[in-house]
């Protein structure tokens, strides 16, 4: 029965529109002639009430009344059907003038404008309502949530609208909160302002709420963490509505409520991404990753996917992972030919290989060892992987002609106090000076010039090896959760966000630029610690105890995302600036990095500081990496005696 009412929907209305316009045409003439009709006015009313269906049902089409939805009509709808009966209350009167002449009474043409209107407008009216009460749960199961919607705006309301015409959603809306006074005690959508956030904890018991829909898209981060402490100090549930750009992407609100996430909590403004100058980098063209099974490395992947390169390339050394991503790339971009190859970038065979085997246009260097003190107590693998492995790829893509190339940086790379920010300064280095350090590619074989970049930007949530899973571990076991000390800051930005800003940076690229990303503030470690505790329904210090272990080796308390000695230089991208950075002469850091890597060989670890403290005279070693130089150093000597003697 539905299925056929769907299907001749528009002759379903078209008819009740006659019936409501021949309707209205009679009752004005029992009006005019006071329900008392002459038999003379009887031929009068037939014809007039044919002429009437017939050019109001034309002119309703014009405008197209009979694709309006009866049970979704609204104020637009209204504004449009007035308009239309206006019209065609003329183009019926004018029709009727012209077959009948003065003889058909004048007032008849008024009262049939009136109760047309009415009759057409109150029979939508009436549909709206019964919808409205059924969808409110009248007819439906009352087994729901009982809710409250904090946030009485046009999110707000549009979220009370959404719910009621999905009626087998678990929500039940009971009012709104708003801390906006204006707005206390206004009923909006059937239901009233009830309070503010310092009434929650009386409203939840009053009300016998179960959850809180937060319908505050363009919140900051301050306000979401306020708002998520009110609620859980009144012991209700947190959910909300996503920010305003997931809002554009998917227009079905109802479809998106979720629980707060951390990124909510650190309010960064919304990334504007220009799609068209990735477009031209990457669709069509030979794209190879690095690192493309790590956290950045494997969404750079997904998000270049959707330019539809005529190839992608995955390079990474661990296995499983990416087993993984090509697997996820295969169910997820199928039109897109993505070609996992394992090898190790410190490899250089194995890096010259798979570059002359694909000859990437553009490539994307995501691959490092990034943990801070991992790379403190082995610096020698630091310096083999992310100083002389960002070399081999860079030589490659040079001698294969790539036209890009774009290393993914970090802000520990600024003024470096530990083994990891130095190689990543020192692979700043090398592609700063890559431009004249490696031969160009063939161009008998297409090859040309390389515009090498970099880009820098500070900590991703998420990410393997952030400080985020392991708090959530902790949570998980009772805690306590460990911060290495009360001041600890970074800079924090999502995993997509990221790769997002690479994507542009690298864009804009023209060679021997660092590129950084706006990252906002920083925010302190022992905040994050204590929002996790939050959003998993817990009291930081009660419930879950929060301690500080202490600053681990190459740790600093803040991080730096230029140093005094870049300039910085606007592109025109609100989140992206290019800072200016002093370079080694190719030929000088060649000998350096000789130096570097014959020291690195030898397992010399004075010799690598003292290397590294040349090359980047800000470097500053920890006492961990002095005292551990120190102590091989000496064991070295005592073996080298040892076997002398």
């Amino acid at each position: 029965m539905t299925a056929m009412l769907r299907k001749y929907r528009r002759v379903l209305s078209e008819a009740v529109d006659a019936a409501l316009v021949a309707a209205a045409i009679s009752l004005a003439f029992l009006l005019r002639f006071e329900f008392a009709l002459p038999a003379d006015e009887r031929r009068m009313l037939l014809i007039g009430a044919a002429v009437c269906v017939v050019a109001k049902l034309l002119t309703f089409r014009f405008f197209g009344l009979r694709d309006l939805a009866w049970g979704h009509v609204g104020f637009e709808d209204l504004a449009r059907l007035t308009v239309a009966n206006l019209t065609a209350s003329i183009v019926s009167g004018a029709a009727i003038f012209f077959s009948m002449g003065s003889a058909f009474p004048r007032s008849i043409y008024v009262l049939d404008l009136v109760l047309s209107m009415v009759l057409l407008s109150g029979a939508r009216a009436a549909v709206r309502m019964l919808s409205h009460w059924r969808h409110r749960g009248l007819f439906a199961s009352t087994a729901r949530k009982r809710i409250l919607i904090y946030g009485a705006g046009k999110a707000g309301r549009t979220l009370v609208a959404e719910l009621r015409t999905h009626p087998n959603l678990p929500y039940r809306a009971v009012g709104f909160v708003d801390d906006d006074p204006a707005k206390a005690g206004l009923r909006l959508q059937g239901l009233r302002v009830l309070g503010n956030r310092g009434e929650l904890p009386s409203l939840v018991r009053r009300h016998r709420i179960d959850e809180v829909l937060v319908a505050l898209p363009a919140a900051t981060g301050a306000q979401i963490g306020e708002i998520l402490e009110a609620c859980h100090a009144a012991r209700v549930t947190t959910r909300r509505v996503p920010r305003l750009a997931e809002l554009i992407e998917n227009k079905v609100l109802v479809d998106q409520i979720r629980e707060v996430h951390l990124e909510d909590l650190l309010g960064r403004p919304e990334v504007s991404h220009k799609e068209s100058g990735i477009r031209a980098q990457v669709e069509g063209r030979i794209v190879l990753v690095t690192g493309a099974a790590g956290s950045i490395g494997s969404e750079l992947c997904r998000q270049i996917a959707r330019f539809r390169p005529a190839v992608l390339v995955g390079f990474d050394l661990a296995e499983t992972p990416l087993y993984e991503i090509d697997q996820e790339m295969r169910e997820s971009h199928p039109y897109v030919e993505f070609l996992p190859e394992i090898g190790n970038i410190g490899n250089r065979q194995r890096v010259d290989e798979v570059f002359a085997k694909y000859r990437p246009d553009v490539v994307y260097h995501a691959a490092a060892y990034k943990h801070v003190p991992l790379m403190e107590a082995q610096p020698f693998e630091a310096i083999e992987n992310n100083v002389f492995g960002t070399r081999n790829v860079a030589r490659a893509a040079a001698l294969q002609g790539a036209g890009n190339f774009i290393l993914v940086s970090s802000d520990k790379a600024v003024r470096p106090a530990n083994i990891m920010g130095a190689t990543k300064r020192l692979a700043e280095l090398v592609c700063l000076a890559a431009n004249e350090a490696f031969p160009q590619g063939d161009p008998a074989r297409g090859g040309g010039r390389t515009c090498f970049s970099a880009v820098r930007f500070g900590n991703v949530l998420g990410s393997n090896g952030s400080v985020i899973p392991l708090f959530q571990r902790q949570i998980a076991a009772g805690g306590p959760v460990t911060v290495t000390h009360p001041e600890m800051r970074r800079y924090f930005m999502t995993i997509p966000e990221a790769a997002r800003l690479v994507l542009d940076a690298g864009a804009m690229g023209d060679g021997g630029e660092i590129f950084v990303l706006e990252m906002g503030e920083q925010v302190r470690i022992v905040d994050i610690a204590r929002k996790l505790v939050l959003l998993s329904g817990l009291r930081p210090d009660d419930d879950i105890r929060i301690e500080f272990t202490g600053v681990r080796p190459g740790e600093k308390l803040s991080e730096e995302l230029n140093s005094s000695e870049e300039q910085m230089r606007s592109t025109g991208h609100p989140q992206i600036n290019i800072f200016l950075s002093p370079s080694i002469p190719s030929a000088e850091l060649n000998r350096s990095l000789e130096g570097l890597r014959r020291a690195a060989e030898l397992r010399d670890g004075a010799g690598v500081i003292l290397c590294l403290k040349d090359l980047i005279p800000d470097y500053n070693p920890s006492s961990f990496v002095l005292r551990r130089a120190l102590h091989r150093d000496a064991r070295t000597a005592e073996a080298r005696n040892a076997a002398s003697a």
